[in-house]
Parts: C-alpha cells; sequence; structure tokens
C-alpha cells in the first residue's frame, strides 16, 4: 500500500517485511528518526540525550516538594510582614531616616518574597539566594531599629518584624534547600 502524501519513500520491491530489519541501506522511518533528534519541550523522552537526567522533571520535583514543605505560605507570610514594615512608618510617627528606612527595607521585602511565593506556585522552585537577601533585610531591620534611634511603637515593631522576617525567610531558604537536596537524590530508580 503507498501513502498519497508521498511520505512512503519505499520502492516498490522493497516489500514491507524488509521495514526496520535493517536489510535496507537508508533510514527505515523518517519520522522516528527525526523525532529521535527534536527536544519535546515535554520531557518525555528526552532522557536519553541527557543521561538518564531530565532537568525540567527534576525543577518541578522541586517546586513540588517545596510547596509540600509549606514554603509558599511562609513566603506570602514574609510579603505581608515586608509590607507591615513599609506602612508601619505611616502608624507611628517618625523621623526621616527611619521612615526611609523602613520604607524600602519593606518595599524590597515585599517583591522578593512575592517574586519566590510565585515562583513556587508556578513550578519554579524557591530561589534560596532571594530568601537568604531576605532572611539578611530582617537581621538589617533587628540592627537599624537600635541604630537609627527609632522611639516607641515603631521600635518594637521594627524589632519584631525583623526578628519574623529573618527567622521565617532564614528557615524558607533552608527548606528550599532541603527541598531541592530530597528531590534531586531520590529519583524513580531511588
Amino acid at each position: 500500500m503507498s501513502d498519497p502524501n508521498g511520505d512512503d519513500r519505499r520502492t516498490s520491491d522493497e516489500s514491507e517485511a524488509d521495514v526496520g530489519t535493517g536489510t535496507n541501506d537508508g533510514p527505515t522511518n523518517r519520522r522516528e528518526e527525526a523525532a529521535a533528534d527534536i527536544d519535546s519541550g515535554t520531557g518525555i523522552g528526552d532522557g536519553e540525550r541527557s543521561g538518564g537526567r531530565d532537568h525540567r522533571n527534576e525543577s518541578m520535583q522541586v517546586a513540588n516538594e517545596e510547596r509540600r514543605r509549606k514554603t509558599p505560605v511562609i513566603s506570602l507570610l514574609v510579603a505581608v510582614l515586608g509590607a507591615w514594615v513599609a506602612l508601619s512608618v505611616f502608624v507611628f510617627q517618625t523621623d526621616p531616616a527611619p521612615l526611609w528606612n523602613n520604607v524600602l527595607v519593606g518595599l524590597v521585602v515585599l517583591v522578593a518574597a512575592g517574586y519566590n511565593y510565585y515562583r513556587v506556585t508556578n513550578d519554579v522552585p524557591l530561589s534560596t539566594g532571594i530568601a537568604s537577601l531576605i532572611a539578611v533585610l530582617g537581621v538589617w531591620l533587628i540592627v537599624s531599629a537600635a541604630l537609627l534611634e527609632m522611639a516607641g511603637g515603631l521600635f518594637w515593631s521594627t524589632l519584631a518584624t525583623g526578628l519574623l522576617i529573618a527567622g521565617l525567610a532564614g528557615y524558607n531558604a533552608y527548606e528550599g534547600r532541603e527541598a531541592r537536596t530530597v528531590a534531586t537524590e531520590t529519583g524513580p530508580g531511588a
């Protein structure tokens, strides 16, 4: 039987029993040969070229492990705390230096933690570098409360929020690293 589209490249003297047996000099099935050279983007069948490991699937495993460990919830909580730091200067009266410190640090924490939340909820692993940066900013909030001589409620608010941000972001960075380790060490054959 011949293909009317011309995809069948066998000559009339070749029998269908010869196809795929290696008796022909040329390729027996051009579609399969071409498909073997194409990266499908889905990760299915691509493991042969990458040493048996599919890095896209590995990334999704890391993100799933991070979701199981509740890192998106912690990232969202840290983002809310960052928003509180930025807005707390409007609740408590303060000088310009603490005002700008809290607004800028709070906005950076809000954006960075929101970015990590976005990553994990979209099957992209949490950025441990960003989470570590947020933890450092939390430590800065603790130090800046005394260094900038914040007074009254703003001092205690900045101190407590800095402790929470440093602790939660540090924990998030640790859990993100552990999730990556667990997901990459245990594979389908392990």
